[in-house]
């Protein structure tokens, strides 16, 4: 009887703290009869509760931990980083972690965030390296990490033809090396663009998108104002002072720096991009004009509480994602913007749930 009390109250107790962390077992949209849950069967953390490292159940000190602490302290030297000329003159990047593994070991290839460098990746290269064994490629894009720029073009979301060249070289290097994608907020756009254009042409195994915003025409809008003012302040000072000569033919150059807001700077940049106006810009990168064509194995990871790619983004999609057989989103009550900790050592339950994934892919 002692016992069973004692029990009793310990439930009690764990789920009284769990209320008050938030944590609750993530919710998974997908196709019932779909190829994809086969895979889902076999992940156990969708099975279990996903319990936010308890000082981080605030959504913005969530974010801010990971921006301002996590980015700045993990450690990662790089085995090299290879600076690619495009067919179009312009400068690219590859940076490596595992390269001298075997040369048929996976490779993860990874499309980083709207402001992302080798230096802001290193947590999810380092713990994607740790759990699988795996190879890891980040693509770097356009104008990211001070790279040259001799052709005036950026994109917030890359270029889906930028990607293949990095791919070849990828291949060109490994040829015997499956290949598996990772695409973070802003690269979500590129790896689901790339993935909805090519179909079943593409060298990837499997696909995992962390914290997308699905639609790029509305997704800015939902941003939270704090953080859209201060990312807009952030393009400016990574992608227009450093090019200054670059820019100087750009006839929207003045619009552009008038933006306050990401919704606005999209709105104005895509001259920057290469387009003549944005309606053209929106049909060429826009993800979801073709995400109906992915074919290969997709899993979508968003936090309901992400004040970045709002949960909202998702609604229009949750339908039509459930009728396809190929693809999975998974949300979590907490976890903000591509943080998703867990633990007292606050570790990215995120970068666990994709390396088991492309694992199981992998071994089937």
């Amino acid at each position: 009887m002692g016992i069973s009390v004692f029990n009793k109250i310990k439930d009690f107790g764990s789920e009284l703290f769990d209320l008050v962390l938030g944590a609750e077992h993530p919710k998974v949209y997908y196709h019932p009869q779909g190829k994809i849950k086969d895979i889902l069967d076999k992940l156990p953390q969708l099975k279990q509760k996903y319990r936010p490292t308890p000082w981080l159940t605030n959504s913005h000190v969530h974010l801010l931990y990971f921006d301002l602490i996590r980015k700045q302290t993990i450690k990662l030297a790089y085995d090299r980083i290879d600076q690619l000329t495009m067919s179009d003159g312009g400068i690219t990047a590859i940076a490596w972690y595992g390269y001298n593994l075997p040369p048929d070991t996976p490779t993860v290839v990874i499309m980083h965030t709207i402001t992302g460098t080798p230096e802001s990746m290193r947590e999810l290269v380092r713990d994607l390296n740790r759990y699988t064994g795996w190879r890891i490629a980040l693509c770097l894009r356009r104008g990211h990490a001070g790279l040259p720029m001799p052709v005036p073009q950026i994109s917030l979301f890359g270029s889906t033809s930028d990607l293949k060249e990095q791919l070849n070289h990828i291949q060109s290097l490994f040829p015997a090396s499956d290949l598996y994608a990772v695409g973070s907020s802003a690269g979500t756009g590129l790896l689901v663009r790339y993935l909805g254009e090519q179909g079943e042409d593409t060298p990837f195994k499997a696909a995992f998108a962390m914290c997308p915003g699905y639609n790029t025409e509305i997704g800015f809008k939902n941003v939270h104002p704090f953080y859209s003012k201060m990312m807009t302040k952030k393009l400016f000072k990574y992608f227009i002072y450093p090019y200054q000569n670059t820019w100087s033919q750009i006839a929207s150059l003045e619009k552009v720096l008038s933006a306050t807001n990401l919704e606005e700077f999209e709105k104005e940049y895509f001259e920057m991009a290469g387009f003549e106006d944005y309606e053209t810009y929106c049909k060429s990168i826009n993800p979801i004009y073709v995400f109906e064509n992915i074919k290969i194995p997709l899993m979508i990871l968003n936090a309901e509480d992400d004040p970045v790619c709002s949960i909202k983004n998702l609604e229009p999609y949750k339908e039509p994602i459930q009728q396809m057989s190929n693809v999975a989103v998974v949300t979590t009550k907490k976890g903000s913007h591509c943080a998703i900790y867990e633990g007292w050592r606050s570790t990215s339950w995120a970068a666990r749930l994709m390396a088991d994934y492309f694992l199981i892919e992998h071994n089937k």
